[in-house]
């Protein structure tokens, strides 16, 4: 009888630890995709500076707002696409410590385990 408890301890907590990895590994796929949208939206907003650096002062440029378009002055639209590419890389920066931390966590979780079976061995 008392050799089967420590077996439904281990057992439980292997299954615990197998969720947490599973939920853990699932969130760094996520951030990973969402790293890789917000790289791409800097790109594009990179290029889209480079092109309207080259055009004249005189030259009339739009804006995306929604499903409409407004007529913009070329510095503000600039400095919109500053905004934006400052923006990305701060949620790139947030997310890259979220998964950092997601990845100690589960370290953690892991080091826990192997301390209960090294216990239950010398108990054993």
């Amino acid at each position: 009888m008392a050799k089967s408890e420590p077996d439904l301890e281990l057992k439980k907590a292997f299954g615990e630890l197998q969720g947490k990895m599973q939920e853990t590994n699932q969130k760094l796929r996520i951030a990973d995709v969402q790293v890789e949208g917000l790289k791409k939206q800097i790109v594009h907003a990179q290029l889209t500076d480079k092109e309207i650096e080259s055009l004249g002062d005189g030259t009339r440029v739009y804006e995306s707002v929604g499903r409409m378009f407004l007529l913009r002055d070329i510095p503000k639209i600039r400095n919109n696409l500053k905004l934006k590419v400052d923006k990305c890389n701060d949620k790139i920066t947030s997310l890259q410590s979220n998964k950092e931390y997601l990845e100690r966590s589960l370290q953690e979780s892991q080091n826990n385990l192997r301390e209960l079976i090294k216990q239950k061995q010398a108990t054993a």
